[in-house]
């Protein structure tokens, strides 16, 4: 029977694995997303936390004595790679970008609310204040795209319905 801390590891690798997914979504989401400069703003934004979330999640798992689990993080890659190949083929891939990215936030908030009680359970505090640090980046990210999905979508919209060329991305 695992304990509590074999599951931090694990859920801690999870949670590399999920921010090297989030790293290649978010770069291959803010380049497709230039006629939208707020939003491709935002998302470079993202990407600068996300570089450093990935650094403060294996500092968690080096404080642990492991590392980073290298099948979780290409399967996760992989998966980026097929949803950011899903939305290139949508005619309102914007809007479909900005819905992906809320929604792997939210995915995210789950993650390290998780964290933050297992790391508390098993009296590790550094690593809990890390992950609450994180959990917190991921809820402004949230809150800003959800803030911001209105005007993302009418703005889509009104090119849309003129068939301007900017309309998609």
């Amino acid at each position: 029977m695992a304990n509590q801390h074999e599951h931090l590891e694990d859920w801690l690798r999870d949670a590399y694995a999920m921010e090297r997914q989030a790293e290649t979504m978010i770069d291959a989401q803010m380049k497709r997303v230039d006629h939208y400069p707020q939003l491709q703003d935002r998302l470079r934004l993202h990407l600068d936390a996300t570089l450093g979330q990935q650094a403060l999640v294996e500092a968690c798992l080096m404080r642990l004595g492991t590392s980073p689990s290298a099948t979780k993080d290409l399967a996760a890659r992989v998966a980026a790679y097929g949803q950011v190949a899903s939305g290139m083929l949508a005619d309102d891939e914007v809007v479909k970008t900005a819905l992906a990215a809320y929604a792997f936030s939210q995915l995210e908030t789950a993650a390290y609310t998780a964290l933050v009680a297992a790391a508390q359970a098993a009296g590790e505090d550094e690593i809990r204040a890390c992950c609450e640090r994180i959990l917190q980046q991921e809820r402004d990210m949230a809150a800003w795209l959800l803030r911001h999905l209105p005007e993302l979508t009418t703005a889509f919209l009104d090119r849309s319905a003129v068939d301007r060329i900017d309309a998609k991305r």
